[in-house]
């Protein structure tokens, strides 16, 4: 068969998911979409004037934003549609003190940062990105956008039983990646500082001016679409950069007139359990809430209890596709498919937070555009992860359907996913903010 042009969001997807090569750099992308669309920036010092109709955004510790179009009426009576979903992916992050040298080379110490497969991350070419804060505060996000090093693998002659017992990786001392050789004097890690500060309007700062910083390593091969008919998209960070990437598609989508507000709240620190000043567990979204329902309310009623009672959240991560040489992992009842559009994530011990109101609300949203949503539930034999949607429920009281694309390869340093199933994504996202009506249901 001859290979095609993928779907215009699913090409839009693979642009996005290059220019997000650290959370800090995936929050820069959605800050410059929405401000091409009207949205302005809020500061969380600051007060807020929020009048129906007002479009803006914040940011919280650099990689964590939420954004917001205030509706006609307020959130007391309309209620809130909100979508959630995670800027962080699992991946090798640099410690504070992270130069090498033994052997004859040059290398960097590295943590591991969330459930990584860490087999995915050999042989790869490495870059460096993320953000330096120097003298005053001051922070710069930087990409060298170059394979700066490599973990290498060890050759099968040294590990004859590598095929037959299996890879075992120890995280402390196998996964340090050779940047150099030990011999190059003016190499390290101040040489990387110095190639960064470089690339950032700070050019004539100097590596001692960096105080700290937040850098990871990620794989520089691009984005790509594969498969016979290009049907599969193939690349690193698809969780969660693609409900990213449809949550802003659909907040920017929605735009028009509607009573409910809509909200898209876009979370760090997720892959490690969101424990942090701007995770899901964090003041963050109910911070934003609050003032949205203290600028659009009046007297002394619980505003926010009320908007709340009458909201949906839509708590969009990834979901297992059955991998067709494993199919035993999966509940023969609930196989997703690449390619067959949503998942909808059900647990009944809370692992997800999905209740049948809440699927109800987004399989009517699935029927509206002609998509019958699949479904996932673990086996019984076998836990499940989770997802910030029982963090915002039981924190928040928001009633709450777990969901998200299928994909393979979850948590590799190069994921894979179906190319139709980013345009589907986007349109139920899309038409579940359009036409939100407030839940009144019983909690």
């Amino acid at each position: 068969m001859v290979a095609q042009d993928p779907p215009p969001e699913a090409a839009d997807l693979l642009t996005f998911l290059d220019a997000g090569v650290s959370p800090y750099h995936a929050v820069e992308t959605v800050k410059q979409r929405l401000e091409r669309a009207g949205y302005r920036a809020f500061d969380e010092r600051e007060r807020w004037d929020l009048p129906a109709g007002t479009r803006g955004y914040a940011v919280r510790a650099a990689g964590s934003l939420i954004a917001f179009e205030v509706g006609s009426e307020p959130p007391g009576r309309a209620g809130f549609a909100l979508i959630g979903a995670h800027t962080d992916s699992p991946n090798l992050r640099l410690k504070p003190n992270p130069d090498i040298a033994g052997s004859g080379y040059r290398q960097l110490s590295v943590e591991v940062y969330g459930g990584v497969l860490l087999s995915t991350w050999l042989d790869r070419d490495l870059s460096l990105a993320g953000r330096l804060v120097l003298k005053g505060g001051h922070s710069e996000l930087v990409d060298l956008r170059r394979s700066i090093c490599r973990i290498p693998n060890l050759a099968i002659h040294l590990n004859r039983d590598v095929n037959t017992a299996g890879l075992v990786l120890n995280a402390q001392t196998h996964l340090l990646p050779v940047l150099g050789l030990e011999a190059n004097a003016d190499g390290g890690f101040t040489a990387l500082m110095r190639e960064c500060l470089d690339q950032t309007p700070s050019r004539g700062a100097q590596p001692s001016d960096v105080l700290a910083f937040d850098l990871c390593l990620y794989d520089t091969q691009r984005a790509a679409t594969c498969g016979e008919s290009d049907e599969f998209i193939a690349s690193a960070r698809l969780d969660n950069l693609a409900s990213c990437h449809a949550a802003c598609h659909a907040l920017l989508a929605a735009h028009g007139e509607l009573g409910a507000t809509r909200v898209i709240a876009l979370y760090d620190h997720e892959e490690v359990g969101s424990q942090s000043a701007a995770g899901a567990r964090s003041s963050f979204l109910s911070s934003v809430l609050e003032r949205i329902c203290e600028a659009r309310s009046s007297g002394a009623n619980p505003a926010l209890a009320q908007a709340l009672a009458r909201s949906l959240f839509v708590s969009a991560d990834m979901a297992h596709a059955v991998h067709p040489n494993y199919a035993d992992k999966h509940d023969k009842q609930h196989r997703p498919v690449l390619g067959l559009g949503p998942v909808i994530k059900t647990n009944v011990n809370q692992s997800y937070a999905t209740d049948a109101v809440a699927a109800a609300a987004f399989t009517e949203a699935c029927r509206a555009v002609e998509i019958t949503p699949q479904h996932f539930t673990a086996r019984n034999d076998m836990p499940c992860g989770s997802t910030i949607g029982p963090i915002t429920a039981a924190r928040l009281g928001l009633r709450t359907v777990d969901v998200g694309a299928p994909m393979l390869a979850m948590h590799s340093c190069r994921e894979t996913a179906g190319s139709s199933d980013v345009g589907a994504m986007i349109r139920v996202l899309s038409q579940l903010m359009a036409r939100f009506t407030a839940l009144n249901a019983a909690i």
